[in-house]
């Protein structure tokens, strides 16, 4: 009965323990971990905790255990607590990172169950652990080659003899890396740096030693030194005198002259030795010249309608201008030929005009610049912004930038949430050396997002680094393009890296730019060819060769993408020495930078069986590129037009310059006339040593002189098909009409020819002055101040009632060429004419006259006439001297004067 009883009781024991046991422990879903090699106890986050809701229940609400799933995973987890479910993860065994950086597994939790013996026990769902290994410098470094050896030659100073090489077998980056070399010995003249080359710090003298052996060491990133030291041997040679002969230190070139030779008579002596090859590498400097090298100076954006690049870029550094204002208080090099280059020194910056900035930015679209920086001051650098999009006001927040920091060029692009919901790319980085060179270098950013790409003088580079982030909220805030630096909207304060914070709240620049710009713009909607960019950043002067017939067999030769680098190389020295003779240095442009180009040939030989034999010395030398015979730019035409009112109102306007003419000319000797390139026959009325080129022009504005024009009288106008076909773009304005682009001389007379002045309230309007000016090179040239003065006629109302005879004024296009000495005497036809002309005026004054005092004399002496009787009405008395007559007159002075005849003139009156 007693045994009954019990197990009944058992029975309902377990069914109400049952009941209590409800709820499975919960834990993370997740866990990352970091445990150090060779250590026990791993740290995670979020720690190891299961909760049960039956607590405070016991043995239902308690934790008894972790279990681990994962193939071979040395770690275990145990219970500190049961009641509070706290837990510890430690490893089984030692961990070794160069084993194994990384493990990932599964966890669970338990309860105990429904009673003491833990029966009906319930368990977590799985969560994923992520264990990294965090590295111990365990290991030193260790030379690749315990020995190393090489040889130099007496007298010369080595960028690197030898290259030592160490490694080290700890598994993190800052331990397996080997951040410096050091020569153990003391007293020696070589100096390594911490790439492991070695160059000696003075020259070599072979009769003083001629051996060296140095010991070198190692250390990692966190600065543990290799155990054993690496020996260096190096050998010093003797030092042969050879070297080349027959050159020149100075070559002269003459613009437009095509190319020319610079070594036409050197050779390399050898001493005799056994060369098995040479190898000359010719290196043209030209650095210092405008922007790397002589390019063209047009505008950026005429430069890429030669290119043929896509419509739309918006250029964000101009000429400053009353239309581009904005660049005006920003430093210029105005010393590099024209070159349109803007100098930050760490002050300066601009605000783009919110009419300028491009407002349709996609996902494509194209930055480029032409940028010039150094390493920046200061161990921490600032960042250096050279293009900024932020918020105007209120916050802080950037859009896009554009800035170099630590010798890394970082394109920032935060998304919209109008755009983009989710984590996506943001920040892109490239570490180059362009960067910090000190050199000018093309950068184009093409955006396809999320794939943004780097063009540097037209070579690709991808980020090295790839930071995402969220997308910007929405708000209502306007926001302020600058360059030069990054605009900070005020009323956050801003704590910036190496700085105090900031406690001022009034907007200002920060992260200002150091280094020199130029050419900078943003294409929205597309992006730039790889053919563009590479016509875009291409020199006009380089090494050429001039003829590749007579290189002779067995010659190599290779140009850089510039063509200032050309290496030869070849097995036979007379060959070498001919093919040599043929490098020339051309420059394609009409009117080249004068200066000096430095040439530098270095040169190596290698002998049969060892790699070099003989120090050849470089040469240095120069290219004097001499001044351009600069072009006189004359425009010619009419400088006054007189119209009747009617012929203004007409809807078609009055065409200004129908008559236009631009010239250029230049004056050289006769020794160069016949290679200056394009050139029309001399005008016998140009002086003995005046040629008439043709060139291309790059603007020309016709300026309103005196008061703007009034739109609601009058306008200038210029037709869009007269832009069609040809390189040119155009922008009006009440103070006149713009012109520009790189195109002929002759498309933009055409252009200019097709410009009409309309006015519709001439009663208003007296008369209008006009300036015409055209420049070339990007103003480097301008052309004479070309003025025309439009008069009107308000009378010609009064003549409607006149007969058919009646002619109306006719124009005269009226030349102004430039004259030789001699045409300054007038012709006798002129003088003829022109006493004819006076001639006749005198008799229609004096018939008037006449006609006036008779009829007065007759009035008085009527009787009883009344006083309105007696005025005299002379309004229906007109005199018309036919003009076309008058030409006719003049005609046939002419004529008779050619022949000899006398001539009668005949004066016509109505």
């Amino acid at each position: 009965m007693c045994v009954v009883v019990a197990a009944a009781a058992l029975e309902l024991c377990a069914v109400r323990a049952g009941k209590v046991n409800k709820h499975k422990p919960w834990i993370e879903t997740s866990y990352h971990g970091v445990i150090t090699e060779n250590a026990d106890t791993v740290l995670l986050d979020p720690p190891l905790v299961a909760l049960d809701k039956d607590a405070p229940i016991p043995y239902a609400g308690e934790i008894c255990a972790f279990k681990i799933h994962g193939q071979d995973a040395p770690f275990e987890a145990v219970v500190l607590n049961k009641t509070s479910g706290e837990g510890l993860l430690r490893a089984k065994r030692p961990i070794d990172c160069e084993a194994q950086k990384e493990y990932t597994f599964i966890i669970q939790a338990y309860d105990c169950g429904a009673g003491p013996s833990g029966a009906s026990w319930k368990k977590s769902h799985k969560a994923v652990v992520h264990i990294q290994v965090n590295d111990v410098n365990e290991f030193p470094p260790a030379f690749r080659e315990p020995m190393y050896h090489a040889a130099v030659t007496e007298g010369k100073i080595y960028d690197s003899i030898l290259q030592v090489e160490a490694s080290d077998q700890d598994c993190s980056p800052q331990y397996s890396q080997i951040c410096n070399y050091d020569i153990v010995t003391p007293d020696t003249p070589f100096a390594i740096d911490r790439n492991g080359n070695i160059r000696n710090t003075e020259k070599l003298n072979y009769d003083k030693q001629q051996q060296y052996e140095i010991m070198v060491t190692a250390f990692d990133c966190g600065q543990k030194r290799a155990t054993e030291s690496a020996a260096v041997h190096i050998d010093v040679k003797p030092v042969c005198k050879p070297g080349w002969q027959g050159w020149n230190k100075r070559v002269d070139y003459e613009p437009g002259t095509g190319s020319k030779q610079l070594f036409p008579k050197m050779h390399l002596e050898t001493c005799d030795g056994p060369l098995s090859s040479v190898r000359a590498t010719v290196e043209l400097q030209t650095s210092h010249i405008g922007k790397g090298c002589d390019r063209e100076t047009y505008s950026e954006q005429s430069l890429q309608k030669l290119c043929g690049a896509s419509s739309g870029s918006t250029d964000l550094l101009p000429a400053p201008s009353a239309s581009t204002n904005w660049t005006a208080s920003l430093l210029t090099d105005s010393g590099r030929d024209s070159d349109l280059i803007f100098r930050f020194d760490g002050r300066q910056a601009a605000k783009i005009p919110d009419g300028v900035v491009p407002q349709n930015l996609t996902d494509q679209f194209t930055i480029a610049t032409w940028m010039k920086h150094g390493p920046s001051p200061g161990l921490r650098a600032e960042k250096e912004t050279l293009l900024c999009n932020s918020d105007k006001t209120e916050m802080n927040r950037h859009h896009y930038a554009l800035y170099v920091h630590n010798c890394r060029l970082v394109f920032l692009l935060r998304r919209d949430f109008t755009q983009v919901d989710t984590f996506r790319p943001a920040e892109f980085h490239w570490k180059l050396e362009q960067i910090c060179d000190k050199e000018w270098h093309y950068y184009v950013i093409n955006v396809e997002f999320p794939l943004v790409t780097l063009y540097v003088d037209g070579v690709t580079y991808e980020p090295y680094l790839v930071t995402d982030d969220w997308p910007i909220h929405p708000s209502q805030i306007d926001v302020q393009l600058t360059v030069g630096a990054c605009w900070q909207g005020g009323k956050c304060p801003l704590i910036e890296t190496n700085s105090p914070p900031i406690t001022s709240l009034e907007p200002r620049f920060t992260q200002y730019f150091r280094g020199s710009l130029s050419g900078l713009t943003i294409r929205p909607g597309r992006i730039e060819s790889q053919k563009v960019i590479s016509c875009l950043q291409a020199c006009k002067e380089g090494l050429d060769i001039n003829s590749l017939e007579g290189l002779g067999k067995g010659i190599k030769f290779h140009f850089n993408p510039a063509q200032s680098i050309l290496v030869m190389e070849g097995d036979d020295l007379e060959n070498i020495n001919a093919a040599l003779r043929k490098v020339s240095y051309i420059n394609s442009r009409q009117f080249p930078t004068p200066g000096v180009r430095h040439l530098r040939v270095s040169t190596s030989v290698q002998c049969f069986g060892e790699d070099t034999c003989i120090s050849i010395p470089d040469i240095e030398a120069v290219v004097m590129v001499l001044q351009p015979s600069e072009p006189q730019i004359t425009i010619a035409g009419a400088e006054r037009l007189t119209r009747p009112a009617g012929e203004l109102r007409d809807p078609a306007g009055l065409l200004l310059f129908q008559d236009l003419h631009i010239v250029s000319t230049i004056t050289r000797s006769d020794s160069s006339a016949h290679s200056s390139g394009k050139m029309r026959p001399r005008p016998q009325t140009a002086s003995p040593h005046e040629n008439e080129i043709i060139h291309n022009l790059d603007y020309c504005d016709i300026l309103v002189v005196g008061e703007e024009l009034q739109p609601e009288r009058e306008s200038l106008e210029l037709p869009h098909s007269a832009l069609l076909g040809k390189h040119l773009d155009a922008t009006n304005s009440t103070s006149g009409i713009s012109i520009y682009g790189v195109d002929s001389m002759s498309n933009y007379e055409q252009v200019i020819r097709q410009v009409r002045y309309h006015t519709w309230h001439t009663a208003a309007i007296a008369d209008r002055k006009f300036r015409l000016t055209c420049s070339e090179l990007n103003g480097r040239y301008t052309s004479n101040e070309f003025n025309l003065e439009v008069s009107v006629l308000h009378n010609e109302a009064s003549m409607d009632h006149v007969n058919h005879m009646v002619a109306q004024p006719q124009y005269l296009p009226v030349r102004h060429p430039v004259l030789s000495p001699h045409a300054a005497i007038p012709s006798l036809a002129t003088v003829v004419i022109v006493m004819c002309i006076a001639a006749l005026v005198v008799i229609v004054v004096l018939g008037i006259y006449r006609i006036h005092v008779a009829h007065q004399q007759s009035s008085r002496g009527r009787d009883g006439a009344k006083d309105g009787e007696l005025d005299w009405d002379d309004s229906a008395l007109t005199i018309t001297v036919n003009p076309m007559e008058v030409r006719r007159l003049g005609d046939e002075l002419r004529a008779s004067e050619r022949d000899g005849d006398l001539f009668t003139l005949g004066l016509y009156m109505v």
